[in-house]
């Protein structure tokens, strides 16, 4: 049913809602009559996706994108090429209205990054900077540590964090209730005194690996470094503080934030036969961190947003309103690029 009702929203499942709900034209009845009637194209659809020529269609359009440009951070050259491959495919697919809409969008460079515990042991911390983070200097940040779970319990230990790293050892709850420590630890620290700022991954499962993120420094507020810890480190200082044993870490980080840099919304379309001014969107974005192929986040909506377009192209349906495919810049820095496609698109 949930296939159905998508496939009814491409051939023109929505006149149909507007009408019966809206504007009362319709009984429930004929509604649900129509939408049967799209069940033979539905079934064509599916057919031509699970089981015809395009069976696996799209993943292998997703291994070949990720195979040859690897990751794409916001403002890179890599995302540059990923932009131009993508234009040059969608165009060779021969999909319809296929052009790139400039934006302006962040450009922050990782740099070598690293820490180290040197009391009360001597052990290796595997961090990652967070997208926008400030560098430490040169020689590093080399201070004691003040492990924290929660914002309020930093508020309530301010008087300690003068001149240190807070790190953070939040609970997981949920990605967007936990992932608020990795948007604002940084100045949240800052606030109290901090020099900088360690933040347990936000994940509820770790294997000794950090996550990485972007994050906002607050107005007014002095910027400090910051990176994401594993899990296990963050556990381990914390039973550490518990223990009431000194904590200290070296920290250096070298990353550095450009000017922000010309790119481009990537789209595509097949444009409607009796509403093409109406547009049923679909999307992912092109970006991704650097420290993988960004294949799970977000080629794969890149790959299926692509080939919802193909699929319809292939059977020669040709939907009520335009179908829009538009492939994101710098989502992973804080939606730039969609925010610049609504203010370009509001009207």
């Amino acid at each position: 049913m949930a296939v159905l009702g998508l496939l009814c929203l491409f051939v023109g499942f929505p006149s149909i809602v507007c009408t019966s709900l809206h504007a009362g034209r319709k009984s429930l009845e004929a509604t649900v009559e129509e939408i049967a009637g799209y069940g033979g194209v539905a079934e064509k659809i599916i057919d031509l996706a699970v089981y015809g020529d395009a069976r696996n269609r799209s993943y292998d359009k997703l291994a070949r994108f990720t195979d040859k440009i690897g990751h794409r951070l916001s403002g890179s050259k890599n995302l540059e090429r990923a932009i131009q491959y993508m234009h040059d495919a969608l165009k060779k697919d021969g999909l319809e209205n296929v052009h790139l809409e400039p934006v302006k969008v962040p450009h922050w460079v990782r740099g070598r990054e690293s820490a180290v515990m040197l009391e009360p042991l001597h052990h290796p911390v595997a961090i990652l900077g967070l997208g926008s983070s400030v560098a430490t200097p040169l020689e590093g940040i080399t201070a004691e540590v003040l492990v924290v779970q929660s914002f309020d319990e930093l508020k309530r230990r301010a008087s300690e964090a003068e001149g240190k790293i807070v790190v953070y050892n939040q609970p997981f709850v949920s990605y967007w209730e936990t992932a608020q420590y990795r948007f604002s630890g940084a100045s949240e620290a800052a606030k109290v005194g901090a020099v900088a700022s360690l933040i347990r991954s936000v994940t509820p499962f770790s294997i000794s690996s950090p996550h990485t993120g972007w994050q906002r420094y607050a107005e007014g507020v002095t910027r400090i470094p910051t990176a994401c810890i594993t899990v296990e480190d963050a556990q381990l200082m914390a039973r550490m503080a518990q223990r009431g044993q000194k904590i200290v870490i070296r920290l250096k980080m070298n990353c550095h934030n450009l000017p922000d840099a010309d790119s481009f919304n990537t789209v595509a379309e097949i444009t409607g036969s009796k509403y093409p001014e109406q547009v049923v969107l679909i999307s992912g974005h092109l970006d991704s961190w650097d420290v993988g192929q960004g294949a799970m986040d977000d080629g794969g909506g890149v790959a299926i947003s692509w080939e919802a377009l193909s699929l319809l192209k292939d059977l020669g349906l040709r939907p009520k309103r335009t179908v829009r495919a538009v492939f994101w810049s710098a989502e992973e820095a804080g939606g730039v690029g969609a925010r610049q496609y609504y203010e370009h698109h509001k009207a």
